[in-house]
């Protein structure tokens, strides 16, 4: 139906083109990804908590509908926590989500900072 190749029937030279189903459908291919400032902020939280000793090893996963940072303990088990970026959940729910070991969702907003927020210690009144 389409003809891609780089000229028209009488040998102009011109541009290619593309139904607008098909260049949509190339660009909705595409997997989620964590941009560079927010995998910045991950990967600082990552080095805190390995400096802890709490973390040992972790992966990303870039997948058609989401990107998923997993934390684990060693590399041999669950993982601990899944940082999760999911688009589509921007305009309800917030596109980031912190979930625990046991699918329970810690945290989850519009701001990746906030999200991550759940890791920052918590003071403790202590009494004397």
């Amino acid at each position: 139906m389409t003809d891609h190749s780089s000229g028209t029937e009488d040998g102009e030279a011109s541009g290619i083109l593309i139904p607008l189903h098909e260049a949509r459908s190339a660009r909705l291919d595409q997997p989620v990804r964590f941009d560079r400032r927010e995998l910045d902020q991950i990967l600082r939280l990552y080095g805190r908590m390995v400096a802890a000793n709490e973390w040992r090893d972790y992966a990303i996963d870039h997948l058609t509908d989401r990107a998923v940072f997993s934390v684990f303990r060693r590399a041999s088990e669950v993982p601990l926590f899944q940082i999760v970026k999911d688009p589509k959940l921007a305009r309800r729910q917030g596109a980031f989500a912190v979930i625990a070991a046991g699918g329970r969702i810690l945290k989850r907003g519009q701001e990746l900072g906030r999200v991550l927020g759940v890791f920052d210690a918590k003071l403790k009144v202590v009494e004397a």
